[in-house]
């Protein structure tokens, strides 16, 4: 379910302290019923048993199977244009205490490197020759009196090139990619007892 901007930018997260020159893109949420205030952890371990990026829809690793594609031939995703090079990461801004909470070099299995993790909210970004992206997910009471799941996009186009492609992608990502993320991270938190061990889905 697609939320307002200030859905993400009204709750007192960290990442407000980090990211102020980055725009919020999308704003979307995702149910978790049953979930408490203490349960993100329970959902991110759900998510990632769940399959990460790979365990995405057929039409959604489709997309991404030919923008990486076209990456490769068009070099918008060599390392001069990543994180480090082209653009700093948002890990360096970050206090240490934050930055210990990740093992930046774990990728989890998607194309995102950690910045932070908190038990309300986790941080990962990315960086090529068309944007700067910051993945935000954030835990908050949801519509039902539940938990939910929050997931902000904060970006920082590349110039009129990013603008210009951040424009071509939005019907994609608002069609096949963020539908398919609703139901597989939805079905990960149905599915938690069968994902995870006894002592991490009992918790709910």
């Amino acid at each position: 379910m697609r939320l307002p901007r200030r859905a993400h930018t009204d709750r007192p997260w960290r990442i407000h302290e980090f990211a102020a020159d980055f725009r919020v893109e999308d704003v979307w949420a995702y149910r978790t019923p049953g979930a408490g205030p203490d349960d993100f952890p329970v959902m991110l371990a759900a998510m990632r048993a769940g399959g990460g990026f790979d365990g995405q829809s057929a039409p959604a690793r489709f997309l991404f199977a030919v923008r990486w594609k076209l990456g490769a031939l068009l070099g918008w995703d060599k390392a001069r244009a990543g994180l480090g090079t082209r653009v700093a990461s948002l890990r360096d801004r970050v206090p240490d205490d934050l930055r210990a909470t990740v093992d930046g070099a774990d990728s989890g299995g998607t194309p995102l490197t950690p910045v932070y993790e908190l038990p309300d909210e986790s941080v990962r970004e990315l960086a090529n020759k068309t944007v700067h992206t910051v993945m935000h997910l954030g835990w908050a009471p949801g519509r039902d009196g539940d938990h939910e799941l929050r997931m902000a996009v904060l970006v920082k186009p590349n110039g009129r090139f990013g603008r210009l492609y951040m424009a071509f992608i939005a019907p994609f990502r608002y069609l096949i990619v963020y539908p398919a993320l609703t139901r597989q991270w939805e079905r990960a938190w149905r599915d938690r007892a069968l994902l995870l061990p006894g002592d991490a889905a009992s918790r709910r």
